[in-house]
Parts: structure tokens; C-alpha cells; sequence
């Protein structure tokens, strides 16, 4: 692969820098550059991880500055206003947890979709970044994790599935999402009751 050849320069690093540019500009081969990692020094796992996930969280500043500054037209030119809406409202019942699973998902996920409609609704750049951070640590964990018992073979057969089927995990994801908000408001319809009886009290 001719990546390998730009980033062997920077060792470990080089997993850093590529989800960075991943994140922040074009669509690099993020999960084969992971999977190379791991299958050469499975006993660095948790480090390539880790480097990963920084990597991908600090790269989406470049697009929270894009969607800060003038996101409604970005947005507005890539889906429709349908789509739009319905990622506006999971954003409305709970912003981390909407960002936070479509970065838990594998390629082709619309994931830089999802990163510029955080900053067009001016998510803290702190919750934006661990929102980031704990979706790609999950993804790339599970990755580097299968890659170590089976093997680069099956990730890539994980992947391929993944493509496939994208409106299926798309829609598992809205739908937990959905559940999330659910039942926080019943959490919350629990708590207003016991907080007035202890009032009357």
C-alpha cells in the first residue's frame, strides 16, 4: 500500500497522523493503516489505539471551524432537508450520544455529516472532542481487538459487510439514539413526582 511508504518515517505516529488528515480533509484507508499496526505489534494494541482516536478527534476541529463559521450552507449543498431534520433532532434530545455512535461506526457512514452538524448547532468544543473520542476509542478497540484473535482477513470481511448494509447500522444507531432520550425523559418524569412529594413533606 503507497501509504505506508509516507508514514513509515513517523512509526507509531504515523497512525496519529493519518486519522488526523482522515478526519480533517479526505477519506484515508484509516482501519487497513489500524489493522497494519496491530498485526505487526498486536503488544502495542492500546497504543495505536489510543493514538487513533486523539488523532481522529483533534483532525475534526478543522470541520467543527467549517461548520462553525458557515455550516447551514455546507450542509445544506451535501444532504436533504429530511435527513437534515433527523439529524437535527437527535442532536435536540441528546448531542453527545448523537455524535458519539456515528463515530462508533465503520466506512462509508456519513460520519463528517454528523461532525458538521455538531458545530452548525455550537456543541462545546469539549463535549465535541470526547463525543469523538470515546466513539472512535470503541470503534478502533473492537477493531484492533478482532484483528489480534482473528486476523486482518476477517476485519476486512467485517468491513465489506459494513458497506453493504450502512442504512442498517445507520438506522441501529438513530434508534439507540431514540432510546437513550426515551429514557432519560422517563428518568426525569420519575425524579419531578418524588421531588414534589418530599416538598409537600
Amino acid at each position: 500500500m503507497w501509504i505506508w511508504s509516507l508514514i513509515a518515517p513517523f512509526g507509531p505516529w504515523g497512525v496519529f497522523a493519518i486519522a488526523a488528515v482522515d478526519a480533517a480533509f479526505m477519506g484515508l484507508p484509516l482501519d487497513a493503516v489500524l489493522v497494519g499496526y496491530v498485526y505487526r505489534a498486536p503488544r502495542n494494541l492500546l497504543w495505536y489505539v489510543l493514538l487513533a482516536s486523539i488523532g481522529s478527534a483533534l483532525g475534526s476541529t478543522f470541520l467543527y471551524l467549517l461548520g462553525y463559521m458557515g455550516g447551514e450552507k455546507v450542509l445544506a449543498k451535501r444532504i436533504s432537508e429530511v435527513r437534515y431534520a433527523k439529524i437535527r433532532g437527535s442532536f435536540e434530545r441528546h448531542e453527545f450520544w448523537a455524535l458519539m455512535l456515528p463515530a462508533m461506526l465503520p466506512p462509508p457512514t456519513p460520519f463528517k455529516l454528523f461532525v458538521l452538524t455538531a458545530a452548525r448547532f455550537e456543541m462545546r468544543y469539549t463535549r465535541f472532542l470526547s463525543a469523538i473520542f470515546a466513539g472512535r476509542f470503541v470503534r478502533f478497540f473492537v477493531l484492533s481487538v478482532l484483528t489480534f484473535k482473528f486476523g486482518a482477513q476477517f476485519v476486512r470481511l467485517a468491513g465489506d459487510l459494513g458497506r453493504h448494509h450502512l442504512g442498517l447500522l445507520l438506522a441501529v444507531a438513530m434508534g439507540l439514539v431514540l432510546c437513550l432520550a426515551l429514557s432519560r425523559k422517563a428518568t426525569s418524569a420519575r425524579t419531578i413526582p418524588a421531588d414534589a412529594a418530599q416538598s409537600m413533606n
